[in-house]
This record gives structure tokens, sequence and C-alpha cells, in this order.
């Protein structure tokens, strides 16, 4: 009888791990001029992984765009300089689930390194589908930086594993004059995004 209930706790105690331990997660997204493929970090940024893939996962990123670059020439106005491309929903908040607590650098221990993954946002708590690709090391994204004046930086999540030149192509494209500096003329197809193994 010992026995028996030695292997039931056995089983149990396996069961839960592994429905504990959450593996990373590969990520392809199908460009209209190339592909990137993405990794997730679901065991450190468990809530922002979470909400990316509720958008993976239904489709909402199919047909949107990246948008926005920012580049060294195109933020004069900007003490602190960043560079990055945007992609997700854009306006269309009617596709958006609703917002996410932030996951701050300094609670996932993520930098924004060169292909990082991250979630834009305004205030924290407001992220929703926006998210970014950092082209080159960003420490000023990370908490503490002075990009956001906040200081709570934003919430990497992730990393380009292939596709940057993808990504480059995209920060070097044509954008538009005036307050329109940042949007591209001509937005870039996320064609799908799906789960990869």
């Amino acid at each position: 009888m010992k026995s028996f209930k030695l292997n039931i706790l056995l089983l149990l105690t396996g069961f839960l791990f592994s429905t504990s331990v959450v593996s990373a997660q590969k990520i392809l997204v199908e460009t209209e001029i190339g592909n990137i493929v993405l990794i997730l970090n679901p065991e450190k940024a468990p809530l922002t992984v979470s909400n990316f893939l509720k958008y993976v996962n239904v489709h909402r990123y199919d047909g949107a765009t990246f948008y926005r670059v920012v580049r060294m020439d195109n933020q004069a106005n900007k003490k602190i300089k960043i560079e990055v491309i945007q992609g997700g929903l854009g306006d269309d908040s009617t596709k958006n689930f609703p917002r996410i607590k932030h996951e701050s650098t300094n609670i996932t221990g993520l930098k924004h390194l060169n292909g990082t993954l991250s979630m834009a946002r305004n205030i924290p708590g407001s992220a929703g589908s926006e998210f970014f690709i950092c082209i080159n090391d960003q420490p000023e994204l990370d908490f503490g930086g002075k990009r956001n004046p906040d200081g709570q930086g934003f919430a990497a999540f992730g990393e380009v594993i292939s596709g940057m030149d993808v990504v480059k192509k995209i920060q070097v494209r044509e954008t538009g004059d005036g307050e329109k500096n940042q949007t591209l003329k001509l937005p870039v197809k996320i064609i799908a995004m799906k789960v990869i193994k």
C-alpha cells in the first residue's frame, strides 16, 4: 500500500512539475519582404508572452503591419535616441484584448539588446497589441532608462533568432514628413504570424 501511495505521489508531482515548466516558443513572422523568426521567453516574462500569444493564436496579427521606424535621423526632438521598428494593429483598437500589467526589465532580468522583442506602451500597464524590435543595444529602454520619463522602461519578452536582415530592410524604408517622419509611407504587411517548432 505504501508503494502504491508513493507511486501516486510521484505521478502527481511529475504532472504538476510538467505543467508549471513553460518552454520557450518560436514564432514565424511572415512579411511581404521576408520572414522573421522570434523566440519568446515565458519563463522570465510570462504575462507579456501570454498576451502576445493571444494575438498570435487567434490570428489578430495576420494582415497587420510594421508601420513605424525610429532611426537616428528621424527623432531630432529627442535627447535620448533609440533605433526600433514597431508593428501591431495600429489604430484598430477594436481588435485589442484588455491591457496587461507592466513587466519591467528589473523584474524579468531581460535587456533591450540587438534583436530584442518588446511591448510598446504609453503609461505602465497600457501595453496591448503594439510591439517593437530593437536594432542595436538600447539600454535606455530598460528599467531606469531615460527614453520614457517614468523610468519604468519597456517590457522585453523575446528576441529575433533569424531575419534581422528583414528588420533592417524595414528600418531603412521611406517615412513621411513632419509629424509623420517615423511613419512608413508604405507599411510592411505581416502576412501571418504563427507558432512553430
